[in-house]
């Protein structure tokens, strides 16, 4: 009567502290250079070393430019905080994939491209978009600095299990419906509070029917429902993407591993503490309208309203964004569009962005960012050609980095601008100060894209 959760957890649990937390034993720890510099500072000060160092990897992405990275970076405040984890991970003996590194990349797009993520594992960064690695069948959060010193030396953490949540989302997705919609649908369904104090197993026909790449973006934006985590059964599809990975198994250690992974699923009469239900066909492409990503409707929908008004509560955000209660968003003008971030920075994303701009221009009056979330998919980007479909319709792909999901870098969205974006947050200022930020799949960025305003993907879809 086990949940997926359950026997993870279970598995790694080393002692319950009664009437606390649990010790929970971590497989493998992420660190990138901002949130990591205050827990390396903690091991100084107190003598101690990393306790399995090879468990940990780590690699710059907030903070890193996405031109020019041969250069020293121009800001100083990353500048020094990529440099930082650079001597950090040295001083600690552990793996680090630096600027220009092959391996280099978003940490949440590098982790599964490279077999680090596996089913069954325990993982944790300092970022709350950990839950992305839950598309791989493994119980993936995150943590805080003191936490992710903790983790550091002990490979364990103290963490009060959270309650068990299953969504089902059975069907066929329509035309141009892609899993950012699906996460952005479930976000509004849900409200950005819903899932809070959840781990959330996403399952039914439509998640079986995901590629890795869907079921990344969807566990990505598990976190944006207010959940623990999201994460999502292995199964056939999960082998087959880890296969040959670098530090997936190899030979017998790979048949043994595929057999453990196999078991690793809900009983049929598991209970959840709650389970949730929709359905495929009432889900169609997504933007958001406010500052929140639960904020958001369907493409052809009008932003909501109460007796003409706006609904309570969405008032100041309809505000910053300058939308108001009814009005339809189709047509609008958009000045940015941004394709990439741990949440549509993979091949799937730009394989679905030059399906759309192929044969087509991008408009006069828009600034786009193709930002891919690592060397590896940029590599992938150059063999399939996209980078020739993309230059031809007047885009230029820049190197890999978080990039405009979030103003710590060089790449940001100037005041008051529109920015159409593939990311997971469109708060206040979060691409920029004065920003305002459209969250949407790549379908829809691209159609903005060549445009110019926001459009409905399925009219440009042959």
């Amino acid at each position: 009567m086990n949940t997926l959760f359950d026997k993870i957890w279970d598995k790694h649990v080393v002692q319950v502290v009664e009437d606390g937390p649990t010790q929970l034993y971590i497989d493998r720890l992420y660190c990138h250079e901002v949130t990591s510099p205050q827990a390396f500072d903690g091991l100084r000060a107190r003598g101690l070393r990393c306790f399995r160092p090879e468990r940990i990897y780590c690699m710059p992405d907030h903070n890193t430019p996405t031109h020019d990275q041969d250069k020293p970076i121009e800001d100083p405040v990353s500048r020094n905080q990529v440099d930082t984890l650079a001597r950090n991970a040295k001083e600690f003996g552990l793996t680090h994939y630096g600027m220009m590194d092959k391996n280099n990349g978003i940490i949440h797009v590098v982790g599964p491209e490279k077999g680090l993520s596996l089913p069954g594992m325990t993982i944790v960064c300092g970022d709350s978009h950990t839950s992305t690695h839950g598309a791989m069948g493994a119980v993936a959060f995150g943590i805080g600095t003191s936490e992710v010193e903790m983790v550091m030396a002990s490979q364990c953490i103290l963490q009060q299990k959270p309650k068990s949540m299953r969504i089902n989302i059975n069907g066929q997705l329509g035309k141009g419906v892609t899993p950012k919609d699906v996460a952005l649908y479930l976000m509004a369904q849900l409200t950005t509070s819903g899932a809070t104090g959840y781990f959330v197993e996403y399952a039914g026909e439509v998640v079986r029917d995901m590629s890795m790449e869907g079921r990344l973006t969807l566990c990505n934006l598990s976190i944006e429902m207010g959940a623990r985590g999201g994460f999502i059964a292995p199964d056939e599809t999960t082998f087959a993407y880890l296969k040959g990975r670098e530090f997936a198994p190899k030979g017998e250690d790979w048949e043994k591993a595929v057999a453990y992974w196999k078991t690793l699923k809900s009983d049929d009469d598991a209970v959840f503490d709650k389970e949730l239900t929709f359905r495929a066909e009432d889900i169609e492409p997504r933007i958001t309208y406010g500052t929140n990503p639960g904020m958001g409707i369907g493409i052809t929908s009008s932003i909501p309203s109460k007796n003409g008004a706006s609904v309570p509560g969405e008032e100041k955000s309809l505000e910053y964004m300058g939308f108001k209660a009814g009005e339809k968003l189709l047509g609008t003008k958009v000045d940015y569009v941004f394709l990439g971030a741990c949440t549509n920075g993979r091949i799937e994303d730009f394989r679905a962005f030059a399906s759309i701009v192929k044969g087509r221009r991008k408009a006069i009056s828009i600034t786009a960012w193709l930002v891919p979330g690592s060397w590896a998919v940029d590599r992938q980007i150059r063999e399939e050609g996209l980078d020739k479909v993309l230059e031809e319709a007047g885009f230029e792909i820049r190197q890999p980095g978080c990039s405009a999901c979030l103003a710590m870098n060089d790449d940001k969205i100037p005041a008051g601008k529109l920015a159409v974006s593939t990311s997971n947050r469109n708060f206040e200022g979060r691409q920029g100060p004065g920003a305002r930020t459209i969250l949407a799949s790549p379908l829809t960025a691209a159609a903005a894209a060549v445009t110019g305003v926001i459009a409905d993907p399925r009219d440009l879809m042959m």
